[in-house]
């Protein structure tokens, strides 16, 4: 990328390019030793995207880590592990959609309102997930069963990942950018989960904003008000959100002014239409990298 200061050329490299150069026919010393002047006083000025940012917020399932296998292989392997067969995958999985949406819905922020333990709130999700599924275990059998996969996801087993994750979070903090978390997840992914995966705050990342902590989630844009507040009260101009999802990432990070962005981890049918909206979409967290070192990122 060159920038022009009147008719000097200066590069990347601090080169000089004096080829353009065009000062009519009365071309003296007394000229040229001014314009090296000019040209060794004026300073490079990036207008790259990366060169105006001062933190980068990332979301986390389905941007940074993603989930592996299925949600029946947990719940399988938490029943036979009690001496019971397998519930039906297909319809575990359409109970607990059901559950899962009613409970966000009645206690949002994972109970963070009601004052609702964390451990309750899921003991609570899971048991419905179950009933709806047609499996109504007795309390001492439910409550073996409930143990194994409360802690299955508040370990780093049923979670995968990205390759391009750690180095493209470490890239950002090496440029001396702030990196901040927001989802909308419970404590365990800042205590636990993160960390299991190689997710460390003061390595990779800086601060996080998680829904069940915070108390309000995504859509909401005060999440991201707080994440703006937790970088040292920035600009939204300064920051860039990379997310997945258009309703809960893009559409309320850049009402309040900042820079986002979508990844399309999994081809969803939905990133063409995430395009057509305006919504910048990429494949990876490396697509994005090679971009903002070329100045080439516009969102």
């Amino acid at each position: 990328m060159k920038r022009w200061f009147g008719l000097i050329s200066i590069s990347l490299q601090d080169s000089i390019n004096l080829s353009y150069l065009n000062l009519g026919t009365h071309f003296t010393s007394k000229h040229i030793t001014q314009t090296l002047a000019l040209v060794w006083a004026v300073q490079f000025v990036d207008m790259s995207l990366l060169s105006k940012l001062r933190c980068i917020t990332v979301d986390a399932t389905g941007t940074l880590i993603a989930y592996k296998g299925q949600l029946g292989d947990y719940y399988c392997m938490a029943a036979k592990a009690v001496g019971l067969p397998c519930p039906d995958y297909k319809r575990v999985h359409e109970g607990f959609k059901l559950a899962y949406t009613e409970m966000t819905k009645k206690y949002p922020c994972f109970g963070h309102a009601a004052k609702m333990p964390n451990i309750v709130w899921w003991k609570t999700c899971v048991r419905d997930s179950f009933k709806r599924a047609g499996y109504d275990y007795d309390e001492e059998t439910f409550e073996k069963i409930f143990r194994r996969i409360y802690a299955s996801f508040g370990s780093s087993a049923p979670y995968a990942i990205f390759p391009d994750s750690i180095p493209f979070l470490r890239w950002v903090r090496e440029k001396g950018i702030q990196v901040g978390i927001v989802s909308n997840a419970e404590y365990r992914y800042q205590d636990v989960i993160l960390p299991a995966l190689g997710l460390n705050q003061g390595s990779e990342w800086d601060f996080g904003v998680f829904s069940g902590i915070e108390g309000m989630e995504k859509p909401d844009p005060r999440i991201y008000e707080i994440a703006l507040e937790r970088a040292g009260n920035i600009a939204p101009e300064e920051t860039l959100h990379i997310g997945d999802s258009m309703r809960k990432d893009y559409l309320p990070a850049k009402s309040l002014g900042m820079h986002a962005l979508l990844l399309d981890r999994f081809k969803t049918p939905d990133a063409e239409d995430w395009r057509k909206s305006g919504a910048p979409v990429f494949p990876a967290l490396a697509t994005v990298q090679k971009l903002l070192e070329s100045g080439d990122l516009n969102c």
